[in-house]
């Protein structure tokens, strides 16, 4: 019964309200780079389009077919990523893997808000969808790095 409980704190309102309410939710028509990433434990896609202009990323699109953990955490990446620097990226994606796979402190800001999902560090199996929007825009922003320097 405890795992019953267990999984409802884990969908909790909080979780339901975000993964329906994703920022960006449109993809963007010229992107600087765009990145598919797919879980293959669970089929969970996320599409990020991402523009980084002047150090920072001035555009975002996602294409998010996830999980409500999954839209939960493309919905707080989504509300945070505008303004933030490919490092401020890189961090939050591995700040993020920690917290989910070693209990770890809460990903710094802007990306605090993905502490709502720290209830998913005891589900191993959602861990993949929760870090698909990160990902994604971490490879984006490699990939950016890589057109800039050639």
């Amino acid at each position: 019964m405890s795992g019953d409980t267990d999984l409802i704190k884990l969908y909790s309102a909080r979780i339901l309200e975000l993964a329906s309410d994703i920022p960006y939710h449109v993809r963007l028509d010229a992107p600087g780079a765009t990145v598919k990433k797919r879980s293959p434990l669970c089929g969970s896609t996320v599409t990020v389009d991402l523009t980084i202009e002047n150090g920072k990323a001035c555009a975002f699109g996602q294409d998010v077919k996830a999980c409500a953990l999954g839209q939960a955490a493309a919905s707080v990446v989504g509300a945070a990523i505008i303004g933030t620097t490919p490092d401020q990226i890189v961090k939050a994606r591995d700040e993020l893997r920690v917290m989910l796979k070693e209990n770890g402190p809460t990903p710094t800001p802007p990306f605090d808000g993905l502490e709502v999902l720290r209830p998913a560090v005891a589900f191993k199996n959602r861990h993949a969808s929760i870090l698909l929007t990160l990902e994604a825009a971490s490879e984006a922003v490699a990939q950016l790095a890589e057109t800039q320097s050639a």
